[in-house]
C-alpha cells in the first residue's frame, strides 16, 4: 500500500515539475522574441479599472519609450520622463521596480525567472502561463502571460497589483535598430512644456 502511495506521489511530483519546466521554456522562448540588442517595437492596448488606451512601445534592454493619446513616457534605465499632453507638462521621476512593472508589459522578461510558481494551460493556438508569487511582499502577486504557439511572441500580459488587474494586449512585434536617444526626453522637442522634477 505504501509503495502505491509513494509511486502516486512520485508521479504527481514529476508531472508538476515537468509542467513548470515546460512553462519556463515557453517564457524563455517568448523572452527571446522581444529581446534584442538593437531594439524591439510593438503596438499595445492597456486596459485597467480606470478604462483603456492604446499606443506603441519601444524596448531596448531595460530602456523603454511608450506613446499613447494621453501621454509619452521615456525611460533610459534610470530616469523616467512622463509628458502629459493635456497640460503640456513633463514629470521627471526615478521609478521603483514595481512602478516600472505597472507601465512596461515587457518586465515579465526578467520577472518570471525567480520568485514565482509557474503553471500552464494550452489551447489550439497559444500557451497561457500563470505566475503566482511565492512571497506576499511581491508587488505583482499574479500574472497571466499568453504566448502564440507558432511565433512564441507574447500576445497578452495580465497582471494583478493589489486587487486590481491590468491587461496589456500586444501585437506587431518587430526587432529593429533603435537609437538610445529614443529613450530620453528632449526639451527642444517640447519647448513650451513645464518640466517638474519629482526625484
Amino acid at each position: 500500500m505504501n509503495k502505491i502511495v509513494f509511486t502516486f506521489a512520485l508521479l504527481v511530483t514529476t508531472t508538476v515539475t515537468t509542467m513548470a519546466q515546460t512553462a519556463r521554456q515557453v517564457l524563455d522562448k517568448a523572452a527571446k522574441t522581444v529581446t534584442s540588442e538593437s531594439g524591439v517595437k510593438a503596438d499595445f492596448k492597456l486596459t485597467n479599472s480606470v478604462g483603456s488606451t492604446n499606443g506603441t512601445i519601444a524596448i531596448k534592454g531595460v530602456k523603454f519609450h511608450a506613446t499613447t493619446p494621453q501621454a509619452i513616457v521615456w525611460y533610459d534605465g534610470k530616469t523616467q520622463w512622463t509628458y502629459m499632453k493635456n497640460n503640456d507638462e513633463v514629470n521627471i521621476t526615478t521609478p521603483t521596480a514595481a512602478q516600472q512593472q505597472a507601465i512596461n508589459p515587457y518586465t515579465f522578461i526578467n520577472l518570471y525567472r525567480q520568485g514565482y510558481k509557474l503553471t500552464m494551460n494550452k489551447s489550439a493556438s497559444s500557451f497561457t502561463v500563470h505566475l503566482t508569487a511565492q512571497e506576499s511582499s511581491r508587488k505583482i502577486q499574479e500574472l497571466f502571460i499568453t504566448v502564440d504557439k507558432k511565433s512564441y511572441q507574447p500576445t497578452q500580459v495580465k497582471m494583478l497589483q493589489g486587487k486590481k488587474w491590468t491587461t496589456f494586449d500586444i501585437s506587431g512585434i518587430k526587432k529593429q535598430q533603435i537609437s538610445d536617444a529614443t529613450f530620453r526626453f528632449s526639451q527642444k522637442d517640447f519647448p513650451s512644456a513645464e518640466v517638474i522634477d519629482l526625484r
